[in-house]
């Protein structure tokens, strides 16, 4: 137990950590392409025309909750609440949205764009944080349970 966090769990965090770093890792140097969920869903669903083929933009999608399911199973069970349809609705859209006039999602410059050192991803990273952290509070401060 994490002092003040009685829920984090400091080793799954650290494994998931380096399993992502690992594959973002394999993807630019086996496939010469930036694992950036946003673009590589767009290309599956056929918004973008650049990239990888479709069929391995369409597995790479598939694979994220294939890959959740699997570790649900193996572990027994992950425990998962949200607000509600409608709000989980309009925030997949508004995130979807940013992803596209940002040119990348939080994976695309928060966990590969900072590696290559890209000005405009460090930028967009300390945007999602900012908005991230003020949205936390705002959700704390009226009435949101923690």
């Amino acid at each position: 137990m994490v002092l003040g966090f009685p829920d984090a769990a400091p080793l799954a965090g650290l494994l998931g950590g380096v399993l992502i770093g690992l594959a973002a890792a394999l993807m630019l140097l086996g496939a010469g392409r930036i694992a950036g969920v946003s673009g590589i869903a767009a290309r599956a669903c056929g918004i973008s025309g650049d990239g990888m083929p479709r069929s391995a933009a369409w597995a790479f999608v598939l694979g994220l909750p294939i890959g959740a399911m699997l570790i649900a199973w193996i572990t027994g069970g992950i425990e998962a609440s949200f607000a509600g349809y409608v709000p989980l609705i309009v925030a997949g859209l508004l995130v979807g949205i940013g992803a596209r006039i940002g040119s990348g999602c939080t994976s695309g410059h928060g966990i590969c764009g900072l590696t290559r050192l890209s000005g405009r991803s460090l930028a967009a990273t300390c945007t999602f944080m900012a908005i991230g952290m003020a949205a936390a509070c705002a959700f704390h401060l009226f009435g949101g349970s923690s």
